[in-house]
């Protein structure tokens, strides 16, 4: 069972990435996906989340009209647009899925991780 994060990379500040995750060794359809980000010397942290049927979103306040989460359930697939990016952005991106079929903000209702892509934004 894994999920696979990708699409990070270097870019300026007010550039734009997407970010994947993928799931492999079984289905996370029915689970709400979360992103979280870690910078270096920092916690991680809860950046958005989607509920099972992407009906339900949620962004903290600092990304909030700039990221854009998604999935593709046909595709088992999670995606994360980020927009407008800020050097504050750079951190390492990790995916994950929930216990259950909505997000959370919380890093214990999370069970599977991806191995996390590293964002950089340059100023």
């Amino acid at each position: 069972v894994q999920l696979q994060a990708s699409g990070g990379g270097l870019v300026q500040a007010g550039g734009s990435l997407r970010l994947s995750c993928g799931a492999s060794g079984r289905t996370f359809r029915n689970n709400g996906m979360g992103w979280f980000r870690q910078a270096p010397g920092e916690e991680r942290k809860f950046v958005a989340g989607i509920s099972w049927s992407g009906g339900d979103t949620y962004y903290v306040d600092s990304v909030k009209g700039r990221f854009t989460i998604s999935r593709d359930n046909a595709k088992d697939t999670v995606y994360l647009q980020m927009n407008s990016l800020k050097p504050e952005d750079t951190a390492v991106y990790y995916c994950a899925a929930a216990l259950g079929s909505w997000w959370s903000s919380q890093i214990s209702r999370y069970r599977y991780w991806g191995q996390g892509t590293q964002v950089t934004v340059s100023s």
